[in-house]
Order: structure tokens, then C-alpha cells, then sequence
């Protein structure tokens, strides 16, 4: 009985039963063997990686579209607002690169020479007019004074620029007559101050005062007489107060249209003779 109950308790079956470390395999803990990685890491950058190539092909097309190509060129260019000067002195002036790719046209810089070329030009619109052409849109300098110098005139505009010079007097503008050396205030007021002064004056006639102005003569800066058509004149003094001035020389035209000599000097009493 000892022997057969010794057997059972200390038996090699039961030895190996309960021996062996935990967490082999015959624990009873679960498996913590990774599992198989999946491609998807990899694959979800594919997509990402091919968009950027579009996008950088993408621009190259553009960029080589834009310069590269001969689709997008200057062929044409077109010059409008012109009056005294002509299209093709302006397209000259210009000098547009034809040929060149339009995108890259610089059009401050052909303004620029139209500017210093012309100096009748005031100011000048470039544009690009896709895809072939250039269009420049001109505005000249109008006279509203005219300056003695030597056989011509020089044509002076409302900043008082003298912007060139002409054979005949155009019509419709007056003539100013001024020695400045010899003006009393010739030490305050020299020439070019008494001219922006005769044009301050001039610009700020009524209109149907400046239709009949044909000259202005300026002994002094508060010496201005007005000349007029059918031999008329007008004293009006410094250029101060010339809207009052204004008013009162054409009440005194429609009130008095025989008169030879108006006096505007003093806008409130304004004065008439030789009528």
C-alpha cells in the first residue's frame, strides 16, 4: 500500500506535470508574437508622392508655356489718344520687343521711354492684351500759354512745363509777353515764377473769358494786363483773387460788349471805359 501511494504522489508523470518555467509553452498566458505588418504605411505615401510630381510639372508647363514657347509672344502693337503726335512716333518712342515673351514685357520701363522721348506726352497706359498683344494709351500735354523763342513758340501746359516747340502758334492760346529782367520785382519774382503765375492765371479763366484771350502781358506780378479779341484789354492786376476777377470781367462783357478797356484789378469795383 506505502509502496503503490509513493508511486503516485512522486511518479515521473507527476514531476513533469508541474515543472518548467512560466510563460513557456506550456503557460497558460496569452501569445504577445507581433503580427505581420501590412504594406499600407507604405502605400498611403504613393499617392502624396505623385501629386507633388504633377504639381512640379504642372509649373514647368506653365513657366515654359509663358517664356519658352512661341504660343504667348509679342506680335502686335498698337498706340491711341494721340492728337499733334502720330501712332507710329509713339510705337518708335516705345521701342516694344517684338518677339519677346509677353509676361515679360516691362511696361514701366516702356512708359519711361515714351516719356523722356516724347516730351509732348503727359502720360502713357501700358497693357498687355493677351496673348499677342501690346497697347499703349497716350495723353498729351495741352498748351494753355505760348512763349516767344526765337522763330517759334514753346508751349507751355498747366504745371507750367514748356513741353516743346512749334513753327506756328496754334489757335486758341495765348501768347505770353513777359521781361522779367526789367519787372520791379524782377529780385522776388524771377522768370520762371512770373510763368507759373501767368499760368495760374490763364488756367483760371471762365471759359468764355479764355475763348477771348489772345495774350497776356506781365510787366510785374501785380502787373498783368489781359488782351482780347477785336483789340480789347484788361487790366487785372496780381493773380490774387482771380475767381472774383472772373466773375466780375464776364458780368462786364455781357453788360458792356462795346467797351474797349475793363479794369478788374479791384474785383468790387470793377471799372469800363472806351465803350
Amino acid at each position: 500500500m506505502a509502496g503503490a501511494t509513493t508511486a503516485r504522489r512522486g511518479g515521473p508523470g507527476a514531476a513533469r506535470k508541474g515543472s518548467g518555467p512560466p510563460g513557456r509553452a506550456g503557460s497558460a498566458g496569452p501569445s504577445r508574437r507581433p503580427g505581420p505588418r501590412g504594406p499600407g504605411g507604405r502605400l498611403g505615401r504613393v499617392p502624396a508622392l505623385a501629386a507633388l510630381a504633377a504639381a512640379v510639372l504642372l509649373a514647368a508647363g506653365c513657366v515654359w508655356v509663358l517664356y519658352g514657347s512661341s504660343w504667348l509672344r509679342v506680335e502686335k502693337v498698337t498706340a491711341t489718344g494721340t492728337q499733334v503726335l502720330t501712332a507710329e512716333q509713339v510705337l518708335t518712342a516705345a521701342a516694344v520687343p517684338v518677339g519677346a515673351p509677353l509676361v515679360g514685357v516691362d511696361t514701366d520701363e516702356i512708359a519711361g521711354r515714351v516719356r523722356a522721348r516724347l516730351p509732348r506726352v503727359d502720360s502713357v497706359d501700358v497693357v498687355r492684351s493677351w496673348p499677342h498683344g501690346i497697347g499703349l494709351r497716350v495723353t498729351e500735354r495741352k498748351p494753355v500759354l505760348l512763349v516767344k523763342e526765337g522763330p517759334g513758340f514753346a508751349e507751355v501746359d498747366a504745371s507750367g512745363v514748356r513741353f516743346d516747340t512749334v513753327a506756328k502758334a496754334p489757335a486758341g492760346v495765348p501768347l505770353l509777353e513777359m521781361d522779367a529782367d526789367r519787372s520791379p520785382s524782377a529780385r522776388r519774382f524771377d522768370g520762371e515764377r512770373l510763368l507759373r503765375e501767368a499760368v495760374t492765371i490763364v488756367s483760371g479763366l471762365p471759359e468764355a473769358v479764355a475763348k477771348e484771350t489772345v495774350q497776356v502781358k506781365m510787366d510785374s506780378y501785380d502787373a498783368v494786363v489781359l488782351g482780347l479779341t477785336r483789340g480789347r484789354s484788361v487790366v487785372w492786376g496780381s493773380g490774387e483773387l482771380g475767381e472774383a476777377k472772373g466773375r466780375a470781367l464776364t458780368a462786364l462783357l455781357k453788360a458792356a460788349p462795346g467797351a474797349a478797356h475793363f479794369d478788374v484789378s479791384v474785383p468790387t469795383a470793377p471799372a469800363v471805359s472806351g465803350s
